[in-house]
């Protein structure tokens, strides 16, 4: 019955922190507008088979969140909410899946801490508030790995059943993202072959079963689209994987190291209490989840550094097992009362950094004239004219976050346990308070305007476009059809049946003029200047 009633806390405690507010900010470009309107013109054409973005075929991502989200929105409406709950969804799985994992191997005090750390962490938390596929391809991976850990460390029965739901695991992660699941689950199988010399390896028939599953479920799309549409389009799903791993995409050339720094600062603090389980003293468990935990971490990050196209989103798959062994430092840190003096002061330090950041971001945004006096770029310019006035409390909120890590810094020595509730519970909360305070401020000196633009557009029969820059906002926003869609980037050669919306880099603007003299002006607001095209066309 106690169990119960964790399960039902924990359900509450999840709901509340990532349900509300969920659609209180428009969609940030660029993955998550690009993700729901797949999942918009899934809903608007019923085909839910093949991935379309602008009514063309995508071949960047297999369908199973884009599923998720079409769903959502048949039950929900086409919104931001509806684009977002999956992730939502995800994140209650999630939680739920630590704090079981967590008592199973060391008991309820592990499972709460280790629950309250990864909610109370900026980037796993924010994760489950976006609309990018990561956060399910994440936990099918970490449920695979955990899996196949079970199987080759400790399970004496019932092998085969457990080959097959790391099967099934493993190929919900290829239709969530592709082939790159199985490649993170074999080389972390491999680094613990190779580390054992060979010793425990899973029998022929555990390891068939794993596979034919692997394969059965991945093969519901990938399969079925190859045999409805020839290989083609698979062909260039292969090759656009392989594509990111050998050659920078634009925007996103990165130095080797840049995700380390994004897990070292995006999971704080889970990553600083996290960096005593690299030490040369740390023991780990008795039962090795935590050296397959670290062979997974090291997998990811060493596998997308060595990618030549660096995305934020690449390295988040390590959050879950770096989450582990912070919450077994911090455990054996609390069988001896107190936090390294080292770890505290990190806590304080970045802390501090990320509170001034949240103090000072509605400041300047209510003293513009203290950023404009320093900016000549016409599009920054622009956008930060176009700045929503701050109700002039949201300081507040990052002066209440440096007191709770100052608070934890002290209470982290004296009663360490409850430094680290006020740390985690504190963290969640001002990352809640951000997301309906500061967020909003943020986006709309970013892409505000030019989505309301769209908005108020789309429920008239013409194209929208974007010009000097890319977006996928047009077709969301703009409620694109497949009658109105442009299938080629408009230019002085575009032959238009009915009128064009086009929102303009503001830098751009006289090279549009050169290409369109006749577009009529409607406005110009946020770095953008907004065009009606006449049609070209009898």
């Amino acid at each position: 019955m106690n169990t119960v009633r964790d399960h039902l806390i924990l359900l509450v405690f999840a709901l509340l922190l990532f349900i509300p507010f969920l659609g209180s900010v428009h969609l940030f470009d660029w993955d998550e507008i690009n993700f729901a309107e797949s999942a918009r013109e899934m809903l608007l054409t019923g085909e839910w088979w093949r991935v379309t973005i602008n009514f063309e075929p995508f071949w960047e991502k297999p369908p199973l969140f884009f599923w998720l989200q079409a769903l959502s929105m048949r039950l929900f409406g086409v919104t931001e909410f509806a684009a977002r709950l999956p992730n939502a969804l995800c994140g209650i799985a999630t939680l739920k899946v630590l704090y079981e994992i967590g008592r199973q191997w060391h008991g309820k005090r592990f499972a709460w801490l280790w629950v309250f750390l990864y909610a109370g962490s900026f980037l796993p938390h924010l994760y489950f508030k976006s609309a990018i596929i990561d956060p399910w391809f994440n936990l099918f991976i970490f449920l695979a790995v955990y899996t196949i850990f079970y199987i080759s460390e400790h399970a004496k029965k019932n092998q085969i059943k457990l080959g097959f739901i790391g099967g099934l695991l493993i190929g919900l992660a290829i239709l969530t993202k592709g082939p790159v699941g199985l490649l993170i689950l074999g080389l972390t199988f491999m680094v613990w072959l190779v580390h054992t010399h060979f010793k425990s390896v899973p029998s022929l028939k555990v390891i068939g079963v794993f596979g034919a599953t692997a394969l059965v479920v991945s093969s519901v799309w990938f399969g079925f689209e190859t045999i409805q549409n020839g290989p083609w389009f698979i062909t260039e799903f292969v090759e656009y994987q392989i594509n990111l791993f050998l050659n920078p995409v634009a925007g996103h050339q990165q130095p080797f190291f840049y995700h380390f720094v994004v897990v070292l600062l995006g999971c704080f603090p889970l990553s600083a209490l996290a960096l005593p389980a690299f030490s040369n003293r740390f023991n780990g468990d008795s039962f090795k989840l935590s050296m397959w935990m670290k062979y997974l971490f090291w997998v990811v990050l060493i596998l997308f550094s060595l990618v030549t196209t660096k995305i934020v989103h690449y390295s988040s798959m390590a959050y879950l097992p770096l989450s582990y062994l912070a919450t077994l430092a911090v455990i054996q840190s609390l069988e001896k009362n107190r936090i390294k003096n080292w770890v505290r002061l990190w806590i304080l330090a970045q802390g501090a950094v990320i509170a001034f950041a949240l103090i000072l971001t509605p400041i300047l945004l209510s003293n513009m004239n203290l950023l404009t006096d320093r900016i000549t770029d016409p599009f920054v310019l622009g956008n930060l004219a176009s700045a929503v006035e701050p109700v002039g409390w949201e300081w507040i909120i990052g002066t209440m976050y440096f007191g709770v890590c100052l608070s934890s810094y002290f209470l982290l020595k004296t009663d360490p346990y409850r430094g680290l509730l006020i740390l985690s519970i504190g963290t969640a909360l001002t990352i809640f308070s951000t997301m309906i305070s500061i967020v909003p401020l943020i986006e709309s000196v970013s892409q505000r305007s030019a989505i309301t633009f769209f908005e108020n557009h789309a429920d008239e029969e013409s194209y929208k476009a974007t010009y000097g820059y890319k977006s996928y906002a047009p077709y969301f926003y703009g409620k694109v059809t497949p009658e109105t869609a442009l299938k080629l980037p408009i230019s002085k050669n575009s032959k238009l049946d009915k009128p064009a919306y086009v929102s303009v880099m503001i830098k751009r603007n006289d090279r549009f003029l050169e290409e369109f003299p006749s577009a009529e002006k409607l406005s110009e607001k946020g770095g953008y200047v907004f065009y009606r095209l006449p049609p070209t066309l009898p």
